[in-house]
């Protein structure tokens, strides 16, 4: 498929770049792209959480009162959980939250998100650009340009550029990631995804 190329004045140039068929244009797959966001989002949970159980509580061990002839429930000591201040019965421990997807299933998720993103026509491509210093009102220009300020975008691209990732720190909900750091999630949590021409070659090098 066939899309315009704009520069970084939002104007349209002659240009117009091809984009593969077999990478933003296949016939998404929903609930693969529901597995690859559930294992990003589960790989960044923390799974620090820990709630005291039974042998945690510092107490007494004694017992609180003989276990026959009171017609009572016997009980253990103070730390038993049906106390107020007693250990909690199978509260949750530290644990890794993390799964594993085959790298098939991850890429046909990355590709049906790409094809959702074109057909809704949420990508925008633009020339190429550089900045000469780190300076946030020149991004800040560039994206009111390409009429992307007032939405959350992402821009892709081809390789770490320090001087464009620093002038993108302070504005908020706008984003920049290189083609291999391109996920499922970070596509599809996007309203408008702006990748450069030679950010196009790589994602369709890597998806290849």
């Amino acid at each position: 498929m066939k899309v315009e190329v704009y520069n970084i004045k939002g104007e349209k140039t002659d240009k117009k770049i091809d984009l593969n068929e077999s990478i933003f244009e296949i016939e998404p797959n929903d609930h693969v792209i529901y597995l690859d966001v559930k294992r990003i989002m589960a790989d960044r949970r923390q799974g620090t959480h820990k709630a005291k159980e039974r042998s945690d509580i510092v107490g007494s061990q004694r017992k609180l009162r003989r276990q026959k002839g009171i017609g009572s429930a016997r009980v253990g000591s103070i730390k038993n959980p049906i106390f107020r201040g007693g250990g909690r019965v199978f509260g949750p421990r530290p644990r890794d939250y993390s799964f594993k997807l085959n790298k098939k299933v991850k890429l046909i998720a990355k590709k049906s998100a790409l094809s959702y993103k074109l057909s809704d026509k949420k990508i925008l491509i633009v020339e190429d650009f550089s900045i000469e210093a780190p300076k946030t009102k020149e991004y800040k220009n560039i994206l009111k340009n390409l009429k992307a300020d007032g939405r959350k975008n992402l821009m892709v691209i081809s390789e770490e550029n320090n001087n464009i990732i620093l002038s993108s720190k302070n504005i908020s909900n706008s984003y920049i990631c290189t083609p291999e750091k391109l996920n499922t999630y970070n596509i599809l949590n996007n309203d408008l995804l702006i990748l450069t021409e030679s950010a196009v070659k790589v994602i369709t090098k890597i998806f290849n």
